[in-house]
């Protein structure tokens, strides 16, 4: 019974703490709101988390594992994945908003590979591409960075609003299309034209 409360109240915690640093940030949050949110003592979530930044790095941690367990990634079919990122950065914003103020706060440290496997997917990218099954056009590093930055580009973090288009969220299906075409574009752009122009490293 024990147990279960403690999980419950772990849950609570890192819920609260969510909307706290993604409308804030991490110098903006502030950890008695986050108590008071919870329903949880202070003092406990020093004792749990060590910091306001580890709360932070604990509560990105999750929401990111959440995104590698729900969004595969196949070299294969990259144009399908940015669709995949698309779907859960607009169901998420919360999530977008986390990484947004991570940036902006400068952290140098990114709970990420542990899950995503970041140099499993450049390998992945650099095998298609000798394969001939993805363009070379790109370096592995700059094409992935470019499919996020599509995929994620009508979402909170988007400098411009919350989408370009004024009525993207009723017109999804119309945006994850338009993300697809433009990723297999990015991925079919023919071999000969990297020949005559420097393509980004």
């Amino acid at each position: 019974m024990l147990m279960k409360n403690s999980e419950e109240t772990r849950k609570r915690i890192l819920h609260a703490a969510t909307e706290e640093f993604a409308s804030f940030g991490i110098a903006g949050a502030r950890i008695d709101r986050i108590a008071k949110a919870s329903r949880s003592n202070k003092s406990l979530i020093y004792v749990h988390y060590g910091s306001k930044e580890g709360l932070f790095t604990e509560v990105l941690a999750q929401h990111l594992k959440d995104v590698y367990k729900t969004v595969h990634f196949t070299a294969g079919d990259l144009p399908g994945y940015a669709a995949g990122l698309f779907d859960f950065a607009m169901d998420h914003p919360e999530l977008m908003r986390l990484v947004m103020w991570c940036g902006l706060e400068q952290r140098k440290e990114w709970p990420l590979d542990e899950w995503s496997s970041f140099d499993a997917q450049l390998k992945g990218i650099a095998e298609a591409q000798s394969g001939g099954k993805v363009a070379s056009d790109y370096s592995p590093r700059f094409l992935l960075t470019l499919i996020l930055s599509i995929a994620t580009a009508w979402t909170a973090a988007n400098p411009f609003g919350s989408s370009i288009e004024p009525d993207a969220v009723e017109h999804r299906d119309v945006l994850r299309e338009a993300i697809l075409l433009a990723v297999e574009r990015i991925c079919n752009a023919r071999q000969e034209q990297s020949s005559g122009s420097h393509s980004p490293r």
